[in-house]
């Protein structure tokens, strides 16, 4: 019986020696890259001191020096990376600057990190300081985005430990004015441009929405829109006479109704006046978005103007958008003229097949990890981003990378800060994978 119970337990032991390997075999994860997520677990603490470091820094978009402390402290911890950075100056259209970091090497695909220093914040907002209960953490730019930015961070710690970083071509860019982009555009993010030029994939570190089971594979870009209307002033008696015609209110009122009948219903387009301005008189301060306003209900209105943003899905779209907006127009009645500008803004995000393999190569990372499955973001529920620049000139872009959270350019914007190291694991394995690809 002995001998009997011995040839059990041994072939039990076998059988459990057996079982292991096996999972050993199966195991989804390379010793390396349980080596980049024992790094991340270990340090999930000290990425927690980080972020509220960051946070307690006022970087209101206008508080130059605060946006330049933030863009310091990432500057000396890219450099024990093996990061070359540069702080480059927007002083010319009134903003702090951006900072760039840069290793050059061969090895697989040329990536490009997104993240901004900047929060909407400024110096006299009353929300200033990092508060954590528990799991959450409360304060300005907590999760848009300084969160973001210590995945980033904290991704590439990671890949450095396990040496991983060697031969990779990887590009930061933390922007200084994400949230009040500098004019024109073609300065302020020309440095952002050309580094996508130099990249084949682009990741973005904007937080979560909502929950941690999406990612942002498209992003609809905006532009703005001004129409101008003059009629013919008269005596509100002799108003819809061939003479004075219907004077500029009836006009733009006609303008705007065609653009709701003819574009309202098109998916992932939409038009919004921000702005309206009639009368007999009108002084419109396009600057501040703001203006005023004479008239008299017995004078036919002289001059309207409106003011309005356009969100689209692709260039296509909104070219045609913009045909069609000009055709409505031009229809003008009798005795009133109209004119319509437009003025681009953020290049849309479109939803490439190269966005959505990089979708499901984050999807199977993060079932891995047993975070569940991530799928698209529905790109009506966001706004543009600095990605949105990017995304036309690189192969392949995902956004929404960075920590969950909510409330977002509110004072009652908060991180979940378990989000914060689910994140950091699953952007350095994304990471790692991509610079291990031949392309």
């Amino acid at each position: 019986m002995v001998f009997l119970k011995r040839i059990r337990i041994s072939f039990i032991s076998i059988l459990l020696l057996w079982v292991a390997q096996q999972g050993a075999l199966g195991q989804p994860f390379s010793s390396t890259e349980r080596e980049i997520l024992k790094y991340v677990e270990s340090h999930k603490e000290e990425a927690i001191l980080f972020l509220e470091k960051l946070v307690n820094i006022n970087s209101g978009t206008m508080n130059h020096e605060g946006v330049k402390k933030v863009g310091q402290i990432f500057q000396t911890e890219l450099s024990t990376l093996g990061f070359i950075s540069r702080w480059i100056p927007m002083t010319s259209v009134n903003r702090a600057g951006h900072l760039f970091a840069e290793r050059k090497g061969k090895q697989g695909n040329r990536l490009l990190l997104i993240g901004h220093l900047d929060t909407v914040f400024e110096k006299d907002s009353s929300f200033q300081k990092f508060n954590q209960n528990g799991s959450i953490a409360k304060g300005p730019g907590a999760q848009d985005m300084k969160s973001g930015d210590t995945v980033i961070l904290y991704a590439l710690k990671a890949l450095h430990e396990v040496n991983a970083l060697t031969s990779t071509n990887i590009i930061i860019a933390l922007i200084g004015d994400e949230e009040n982009t500098g004019d024109p555009i073609s300065v302020s993010r020309k440095d952002l441009i050309s580094a996508a030029h130099r990249s084949d994939i682009a990741l973005a570190f904007e937080g979560a929405t909502g929950s941690m089971n999406n990612a942002v594979v498209a992003r609809r870009g905006s532009s703005d829109w001004l129409l101008q209307v003059t009629g013919t002033p008269g005596h509100s008696s002799q108003i819809f006479t061939k003479k004075y015609g219907a004077g500029a209110i009836y006009e733009a009122a006609r303008i705007l109704t065609g653009f709701y009948k003819l574009l309202g219903e098109e998916q992932y387009l939409t038009l919004s006046p921000g702005l309206i301005l009639g009368g007999s008189i009108v002084e419109h301060n396009s600057i501040h978005s703001r203006g005023s306003a004479f008239g008299k209900s017995n004078v036919i209105p002289e001059t309207a103007v409106l003011t309005g943003d356009l969100r689209f899905i692709s260039q296509e779209q909104r070219d045609q958008a913009k045909k069609n907006m000009r055709s409505i127009v031009a229809q003008n009645s009798s005795r009133v003229k109209a004119t319509i500008t437009f003025s681009d803004s953020y290049p849309a995000m479109s939803p490439t097949p190269g966005n959505y393999q990089l979708l499901t190569l984050l999807d199977k990372i993060s079932r891995d990890l047993g975070q569940g499955r991530v799928g698209p973001v529905d790109p009506g529920q966001r706004g543009a981003a600095d990605i949105s620049f990017v995304a036309p000139h690189v192969q392949s872009s995902l956004d929404g990378l960075g920590a969950a959270g909510s409330g977002s350019h509110t004072i009652d914007e908060t991180v979940n800060l378990d989000s914060l190291s689910q994140s950091t694991k699953r952007a350095a394995l994304l990471i790692y994978r991509l610079t291990r690809d031949n392309k």
